[in-house]
């Protein structure tokens, strides 16, 4: 059965997308830990970020830098985090975190309610800011 994220690719599922290319979809985490939380995936799906390709691996890091930077001039912050947690969704990902603080990053505290409009108001503005 295809992942919720290979459903997000194919478009079965709609999705606030930060960038995407023949490769790579980014796009902005429904249950964020703060605005502009942002999940980097592989199109092909692949459970586990460990058993890509290297080549495929480098490229999607490369990626994620060029998203991480859109988010850092978008949404202010010290830092963009990264984290590979891998558990949530059977589909390599990593989470691009803007980080004013260490507890930004904390997956164990509560996720914010955000609405649709705001997911939408905060894609934009990411987007507005693209480094590609």
């Amino acid at each position: 059965m295809a992942s919720i994220f290979s459903k997000i690719v194919a478009g079965e599922i709609p999705a606030h997308k930060i960038a995407e290319t023949d490769e790579f979809l980014a796009f902005l985490d429904i249950t964020p830990l703060v605005e502009g939380h942002t999940l980097v995936i592989p199109k092909k799906e692949i459970d586990y970020v460990f058993e890509i390709d290297d080549d495929i691996l480098g490229r999607m890091m490369v990626f994620a830098k060029h998203v991480a930077k859109s988010i850092e001039k978008a949404i202010p912050c010290k830092r963009i985090g990264v984290a590979v947690i891998g558990l949530e969704v059977p589909h390599a990902h990593i989470h691009l975190v803007p980080l004013n603080q260490m507890n930004d990053i904390n997956f164990s505290r509560p996720k914010l309610q955000v609405s649709q409009e705001q997911l939408a108001a905060t894609a934009e503005k990411i987007k507005g800011n693209q480094v590609f």
